[in-house]
């Protein structure tokens, strides 16, 4: 198939977003912050630097900032639906990233757009994104939200797992702008096979942008979803005996939800082998409706194998 490349509009450099995010909360305004992208022409946005204490990009970051270039090349009138990415080369958390976005289709209904993250000219990270005008369906949800207590009686958070784990003072996400609370971490060395669910957001104080919140829910999915593939051999992504990245990434939108109020993230294994775990996410509102579906394997090498 041929591809062109997608010329953007003439207009305003910085996005608006950024003067939105001074009436949230502070870390609403750093997520924004993030997804403010600055138009560079001829289908070129630049994307601010991580958040992250660590040397590397956050996995969720290049999804999100992705995210937001393929949206603001195909126009306000269509909406992601699915996304389907690799995670190339590890980037430098303190620089900027460029996106760079090509239009692949633009037909009556749908848009595909292809996305590339580089720093420095080399090439981190590939996404296709798939935006459709919105239409009237029929709905069907197969199966129903894990029974789980409400974010605000779960008390542990998934920084305090990790650092339990690990017995540092500090890691690497903590200064990821989101809150995750953890309803049921493994307590024992011993192999575990349920579902790992955990209610997650983005700080609250987002605007009223759909398409910021589709991009909240991607930026969300990276956080934790691979960590779970050493769960069924009673080891953990923290060991330090362990070395695992993510690989690659793949997202169904099926319903609008809001970024910035709790979510119960279901989370299982479905298979580890070949120094890899495949791992299946499901994301469900408080009114217990599925609005996401994600999918994502990993790299998972241990030093005794």
């Amino acid at each position: 198939m041929s591809r062109r490349r997608f010329d953007t509009a003439s207009g305003a450099r910085r996005s608006s977003l950024e003067e939105v995010g001074a009436a949230g909360s502070e870390d609403a305004a750093r997520f924004l912050a993030l997804m403010a992208l600055t138009d560079r022409g001829a289908g070129s946005f630049g994307g601010a630097a991580s958040p992250d204490k660590g040397e590397r990009v956050f996995g969720g970051q290049f999804l999100a900032q992705g995210l937001r270039a393929a949206q603001r090349s195909a126009g306000p009138d269509r909406a992601a639906h699915s996304l389907h990415a690799y995670f190339l080369r590890p980037g430098d958390a303190h620089a900027e990233v460029e996106l760079a976005v090509e239009g692949v289709r633009d037909g009556r209904s749908f848009s595909v757009r292809e996305v590339r993250a580089l720093q420095s000219g080399r090439e981190l990270f590939r996404m296709q994104v798939s935006l459709q005008v919105p239409e009237r369906s029929l709905v069907y949800q197969g199966s129903p939200m894990p029974a789980a207590p409400d974010p605000e009686a779960v008390s542990v958070t998934y920084d305090e797992f990790t650092l339990a784990q690990t017995g540092n003072e500090d890691w690497e996400g903590a200064s990821r702008p989101m809150e995750i609370r953890y309803v049921n971490p493994p307590r024992k060395r011993e192999p575990v096979t349920e579902a790992q669910l955990m209610w997650m957001r983005i700080p609250p104080g987002l605007p009223d942008d759909p398409a910021l919140h589709v991009a909240g829910l991607a930026y969300l999915s990276d956080s934790t979803l691979v960590d779970h593939v050493m769960l069924p051999h009673g080891k953990r992504w923290q060991d330090t005996d362990f070395a695992g990245a993510s690989l690659d990434h793949a997202m169904w939108f099926h319903r609008p939800a809001r970024a910035d109020q709790w979510l119960l993230f279901e989370q299982t294994v479905q298979a580890t082998g070949g120094a890899r775990g495949l791992v299946h996410g499901r994301f469900f509102d408080r009114g217990g409706n599925l609005v996401a579906s994600c999918m994502q394997e990993g790299l998972m090498r241990l030093a005794s194998c």
